[in-house]
Parts: structure tokens; C-alpha cells; sequence
């Protein structure tokens, strides 16, 4: 019975694992317009997919205490700016303290 119920909780967690979430490491990840966005801290077993709001303007909400928005590649990461992205720049949530990479 106990090892019914440990595969029963494994197939659960890996379940809830994927290339874009992984809720073991609490770890998303999402491309929001041309940047990858990695958020951590954030254990759900689903997460929404980055919505559209302008020509070139983006909002991502992966978890209820982190809010990613690009607008007119300025990076704005739970009502904070953080600067004029590059095109091909990546983003880096991690327990609340944001980098950003170039990516050459």
C-alpha cells in the first residue's frame, strides 16, 4: 500500500513538471514577446500564458507575487522599472531580485 501511494505521489509531482514549469524547484519559465522570462519561487501546478496588451507591449503573472510587464521594451517587474531591454535580452526573477542577460 505504501508503494502505491509513493508512485501515486510521484506521478503527481512529475506530472506538474514541464519545459515551462517545474513545480519541484519552483521554477517558470515563458517567452513573453522575444525575451525568456524565468520566475522562481513560484510552485503552481499550471501557469498562464503571457497575454498580448499592445503592438508590442506584454504582461506575464505567473504567480500571485510576480508580475512581469515589457512595454515598449521597458522592463517593468511588479510595478518597478528596471530599463530599455534589447530585443534578444533575457529576464530573471529570483525570490524578488531581477537580472537581466544579454544574450549576444
Amino acid at each position: 500500500m505504501r508503494t502505491c501511494l509513493t508512485l501515486l505521489f510521484a506521478s503527481i509531482m512529475f506530472s506538474a513538471c514541464s519545459s515551462s514549469n517545474n513545480m519541484l524547484l519552483g521554477r517558470v519559465q515563458a517567452t513573453v514577446g522575444n525575451h525568456n522570462v524565468v520566475v522562481t519561487d513560484c510552485y503552481r501546478t499550471s501557469v498562464p500564458a503571457p497575454e498580448k496588451t499592445g503592438t508590442s507591449d506584454y504582461r506575464w503573472a505567473p504567480c500571485k507575487d510576480a508580475e512581469v510587464v515589457i512595454q515598449k521594451n521597458e522592463l517593468i517587474v511588479n510595478g518597478h522599472s528596471y530599463g530599455q531591454m534589447r530585443p534578444s535580452d533575457s529576464v530573471l526573477v529570483d525570490h524578488g531580485k531581477v537580472s537581466v542577460e544579454t544574450v549576444k
